[in-house]
């Protein structure tokens, strides 16, 4: 039998300890949580026969739920990179970019600055030139044609980095790729040659970025439009890689130079599983040559489709990070860019 005068004892006991509990925790307040409340108060768990966990069960913190990608998203992904496209080739051909009006936002907010561009001497090289020119008249349509889409809804410029001094992004971009020395610079407006590999590094982004987010687009008449701009990145980067590779045949140093450039894209977008059917592979990136040095002008998979690129691989390059860096800017957009998604503004997502 047991003594009632040893439970009533044991009972005392008990409630003396759980007061203490309590008062330690008052006085504390509440650091024993912060300190690892669990693992404190389990030395306490269940004396003189207290089987009641004096810690509150913490309610579960709910997974957020991502935003929905909408076809306003996804257009001013392509606004972003055409701010880009447009600024570069309007400053090499005329030695002024995009006015104040066509870079703010669609509600008025001003667009941000742009560091570098410079006029490129063309003179003795009127062909790309001429190429030049028809390409920047595009890219500024297509400035006009996004922000017209969007109305209200259009993002002002982020800031841009297209300069190519020593602190430049296309500097920057060329060191990693091993195309100069780590003490060289890189000028893509000192010559027509340099123009057409800066060229090369836009143009085939652009196809996969466009490429890749197409599947993102519900609105056909979007569709149909992004698929037109698209095909006219496309006709721009089937220019810039043919006139690289005939100039190429006399210096071979540029056709050098577009295999790093490519092998430093590929390094910086990761390698995605294969999925031939969508266009999609590890090695969506290539030079002007293959392997067996045969011409390469155009870039696809075995089933002869242009390659797919997600936001998150698209950033990693105009951002010039890898996968798992600090991917809120940098490289060409030096602060980010402007997508109020912020699954497509670094790419978490897509």
């Amino acid at each position: 039998m047991i003594d009632p005068f040893k439970a009533l004892e044991i009972l005392s006991a008990a409630d003396a300890r759980r007061a203490a509990r309590r008062g330690f925790l008052k006085a504390a307040g509440g650091g024993a949580v912060l300190l690892g409340g669990a693992s404190l108060l389990s030395g306490c768990y269940g004396d003189y026969g207290d089987t009641t966990d004096p810690t509150p069960t913490p309610s579960p913190t709910p997974t957020p739920t991502p935003t929905a990608i909408t076809d306003s998203d996804v257009l001013n992904l392509a606004l972003n990179l055409e701010y880009l496209e447009a600024q570069f080739y309007l400053y090499a051909v005329n030695g002024t970019g995009l006015s104040a009006a066509q870079t703010a936002s669609g509600t008025g907010t001003a667009g941000g600055t742009v560091t570098g561009g410079a006029k490129v001497n063309f003179a003795n090289d009127r062909m790309v030139g001429a190429y030049a020119r028809e390409i920047a008249a595009d890219e500024a349509a297509h400035v006009a044609f996004l922000r017209s889409a969007l109305g209200s809804a259009a993002v002002a410029m982020p800031n841009i980095n297209i300069d190519g001094g020593a602190n430049g992004a296309f500097t920057a971009a060329a060191r990693a790729a091993g195309v100069i020395t780590m003490t060289d610079t890189f000028d893509p407006y000192g010559s027509p040659e340099n123009f057409l590999l800066a060229a090369f590094l836009f143009e085939d982004v652009g196809v996969t970025a466009y490429k890749g987010a197409a599947p993102l687009l519900t609105n056909k008449t979007y569709l149909e439009a992004a698929a037109g701009i698209l095909a006219a990145e496309a006709y721009h980067a089937g220019i810039v890689r043919t006139v690289l590779y005939a100039k190429g045949m006399s210096t071979t140093a540029l056709i050098t130079a577009t295999t790093k450039i490519s092998d430093a894209r590929d390094a910086l977008d990761g390698k995605p599983t294969d999925d031939a059917v969508r266009g999609i592979g590890s090695d969506d990136d290539q030079g002007l040559v293959d392997d067996n040095k045969a011409a390469n002008l155009v870039p696809a998979n075995v089933n002869g489709l242009a390659y797919s690129r997600s936001s998150e691989q698209v950033h990693n390059i105009v951002y010039l990070n890898a996968t798992g860096a600090n991917r809120t800017g940098g490289g060409f957009f030096p602060n980010g860019t402007n997508n109020p998604n912020a699954a497509l503004r670094v790419g978490l997502s897509s």
